[in-house]
């Protein structure tokens, strides 16, 4: 897991469910952090390939994101990336998956410039 965060109501749309763009920027934190670890330093996102809802989020719900590498160019590494509510019944955790798609990253220099990701 590379993050967990509760929906706040805030967060919500004119319907009342968590608005899709603070889903979207969740998931993109976490698909950072999981690029920037395989790339040992800085990392922008530079595409969503990818990405479909499958189920709302709604206000107090804990949204957690994981995020795994599927491919490594020479400056960029793809991400595909699941966001999943969590809710609780009854003293058990019940997970329901919201959302996955795939993001692409480069690799940065502290001048903001691409730089090769090691293979």
């Amino acid at each position: 897991m590379e993050i967990r965060t509760i929906a706040m109501p805030a967060d919500t749309n004119p319907n009342g469910d968590i608005f899709g763009g603070w889903v979207l920027s969740q998931m993109d934190i976490a698909g950072g952090l999981t690029a920037a670890r395989r790339a040992q330093g800085r990392v922008a996102t530079v595409g969503i390939d990818a990405m479909t809802f499958v189920r709302p989020v709604g206000v107090g719900d804990v949204m957690c994101c994981y995020g795994h590498v599927e491919k490594v160019g020479t400056t960029s590494i793809t991400v595909a990336i699941e966001a999943w509510k969590v809710l609780w019944f009854e003293r058990r955790e019940v997970r329901t998956l919201v959302t996955e798609g795939r993001f692409t990253y480069v690799a940065i220099d502290d001048d903001g410039r691409k730089r090769p990701v090691d293979r």
